[in-house]
This record gives C-alpha cells, sequence and structure tokens, in this order.
C-alpha cells in the first residue's frame, strides 16, 4: 500500500525565498508542498477542509496578517495542523508568545538545510521541534521567573508515579515508549497525561515539559 507524503504548505511573503525553501523541500523528496501563500489571509483563502496541509510553515513579519495572528487562527481554527515558525527573530518574546500560540516549531531562516529537514521529520513523528536555540532561550526566561508558593504545593500533590510519568514526558519518548518503560498500558499513560493537565492546568505535552524545566523537576 502506497503511504501518502506528508503535505507543507508555505507561508512567507517574501516570493524567492518561500519558492527556494519550497523547491528544498521537494528535493527531500520525502514531502509534498500543497501550495504557497503571501501571509495569513491568503493561507486561509487556500485552505480546503478535505485537503488541509500536516505542515505550515510560517513566517511571523507578514504584511495583512502576521504570524501571530496567522497562528492563534490556526490553533483556534485547525489544531490538527501542525505549525512549524520560520523567522529571523530569536528573541525570547517572539519564541514564547508563539510556542504560546501552539506552533510544534521554531527554527530560523538562516538553518542549515539539515536542520529543517530535521525539523520537518521530528514534528511529524514526535509531534513537535525545538533546536537548542530556542531551548536555551526558554530556560533563560524561565531562570528569570520566581515560583510562586502555590506551584510549589502543586509539585506536592504529584505522587511518585506521576513524577516518573512527568520526567519520561519531558524526553523525546513517545507515549507508547512511556508506557513500556514504566510497564503500564498506553491507556493508563493516558490517565496520567489527563490528570496531569488537571492538576497542573495545562493544556499540552509542551506545557509539561515548561512547567518540569519552571520548577526545576528537570534540567537540561
Amino acid at each position: 500500500m502506497i503511504t501518502a507524503k506528508p503535505s507543507v504548505a508555505l507561508v512567507d511573503d517574501h516570493i524567492l525565498l518561500r519558492n527556494g525553501l519550497a523547491n528544498l523541500i521537494r528535493s527531500f523528496g520525502e514531502y509534498t508542498v500543497l501550495f504557497e501563500a503571501d501571509n495569513g489571509n491568503d493561507l486561509i483563502r487556500q485552505l480546503k477542509p478535505r485537503s488541509l496541509p500536516d505542515i505550515v510553515l510560517l513566517d511571523i513579519n507578514m504584511p495583512d496578517m502576521d504570524g501571530y495572528a496567522t497562528s492563534l487562527w490556526l490553533k483556534r481554527h485547525h489544531p490538527e495542523i501542525k505549525i512549524v515558525a520560520l523567522s529571523m527573530y530569536d528573541t525570547d518574546n517572539s519564541i514564547l508568545r508563539m510556542l504560546k500560540n501552539g506552533v510544534k516549531g521554531y527554527i530560523l531562516k538562516d538553518i542549515d538545510p539539515s536542520e529543517l529537514k530535521l525539523a520537518l521529520e521530528s514534528v511529524i513523528t514526535k509531534g513537535f521541534y525545538y533546536s537548542e536555540m530556542v531551548t536555551g532561550k526558554l530556560i533563560h526566561r524561565i531562570n528569570t521567573l520566581d515560583v510562586p508558593e502555590h506551584k510549589v504545593r502543586q509539585i506536592l500533590t504529584l505522587n511518585d508515579r506521576e513524577l516518573e510519568f512527568l520526567k519520561l514526558a519531558c524526553t523525546e519518548c513517545t507515549y507508547k515508549e512511556i508506557a513500556e518503560q514504566m510497564y503500564l498500558s498506553p491507556r493508563t499513560i493516558d490517565g496520567y497525561r489527563d490528570t496531569l493537565f488537571e492538576k497542573l492546568n495545562v493544556k499540552t505535552r509542551v506545557g509539561l515539559v515548561l512547567y518540569a524545566l519552571r520548577n526545576g523537576i528537570v534540567a537540561l
């Protein structure tokens, strides 16, 4: 049986750069470039419910509808689409704002083509890609924050198995692999995940990782 290649949509107002990226992605031989768009409004016009892209490679600084507004719209209307931000900006604020808007990866425009390929592969197989640069920015921001007392109390309410799951969730293991390491069923692991989402007031695995980093449960 032939498996369809993952599809990618490119959103960038710089036509030469966008066309070059499209050709580069096609050269990988593993992806279909579904379409190209000049900005968020153009992306929305081209989206078809029966043929949505698996990944949207999204620039931040664009006219009419920028990457911040576009990622927020996609998060609300098509959360199944994985967004990878592609930007010239490497500031803490731009990275954190895009992460809050639901992006699954954040890469810079001057990266090596091999890293772009790695980012696409990681987002498809693992659901996310965060480079060492992004991780370093997050750690820097987290280290400037004070941990409120109620956060400490939250940690104390976690039992040993929940803490073990939380630490494993901060690795590159899939939930299935976490289940194998903890000698539990995938359904039980789903239960741990949902319990921690509720206890820690987070909604995604990235939220779990950020919580663990912020509170010293794991370190990089």
